[in-house]
């Protein structure tokens, strides 16, 4: 990624994609939203941490189960299509939201199936909450399965473990930086981050992951010209 070291480039992809994830509303930022407002800085922020947590083992697992099977050639470039398409409606998505619920849904199912899991586990702590909450949402383990494939089918994290930890870390970094920030902002006013601020930034991660869907179908795009016109 712009010619960066590959390590630089694998935190720099992972803190990227981690924050305009955790930024659209859902479940975490709306649990924090109420409880920073009625319970204060600390309760919101062990409720960021769990959440992070839980992404941050979501997406070790995304890379160390399924993303050197994408490694291979004829896969690599199915996914480079559908990384394409998948950014694509993923930013489609988050820009035209309309509301405060979260944007991607997977179904009667897997909304049980997440009922299910808060009913078995109760979390009492704050930090338990945001951790089951994640773990309870299948989504977010989906998108990081399809994100780590695009991630390494465009070289920008080696599928070596150097490359995949410092990605994992720069998920880590971006997610707890956002819910710390988020917990502190509402802690201190509820205002100034209400529901429709959160609205509105994540519109701006829809759009920029909508730009990044366009910036990869462009580059797709001059590289079958480019092959068409080798072999011609």
């Amino acid at each position: 990624m712009f010619g960066l070291p590959p390590i630089v480039s694998a935190a720099l992809t992972g803190f990227i994609f981690g924050l305009l994830l955790c930024i659209p509303v859902g479940p975490i930022n709306l649990t924090i939203l109420n409880e920073g407002a009625r319970r204060g800085f600390v309760w919101a922020l062990m409720i960021g941490l769990g959440a992070s947590a839980m992404e941050v083992i979501y997406c070790a697992l995304a890379f160390t189960g399924f993303a050197t099977f994408f490694a291979d050639r004829g896969i690599k470039a199915a996914m480079e299509v559908f990384s394409f398409a998948f950014l694509l409606f993923l930013g489609t998505k988050f820009l035209f939201a309309r509301s405060v619920v979260a944007p991607v849904q997977l179904g009667a199912a897997a909304d049980r199936l997440e009922e299910r899991i808060e009913e078995r586990l109760h979390p009492h702590s704050a930090f338990m909450i945001g951790f089951v909450r994640v773990l309870a949402n299948p989504g977010v383990l989906v998108f990081w399965i399809v994100l780590a494939a695009n991630f390494v089918s465009r070289d920008w994290v080696e599928p070596t473990w150097p490359g995949k930890l410092a990605c994992v870390g720069g998920v880590a970094v971006s997610t707890s930086l956002w819910f710390a920030a988020l917990s502190y902002g509402v802690s201190r006013g509820h205002g100034r981050f209400s529901e429709k601020t959160l609205l509105r930034m994540e519109r701006i991660s829809g759009a920029v992951l909508l730009a990044l869907g366009l910036a990869h179908g462009l580059r797709l795009a001059w590289q079958l010209a480019r092959h068409k016109m080798g072999a011609g």
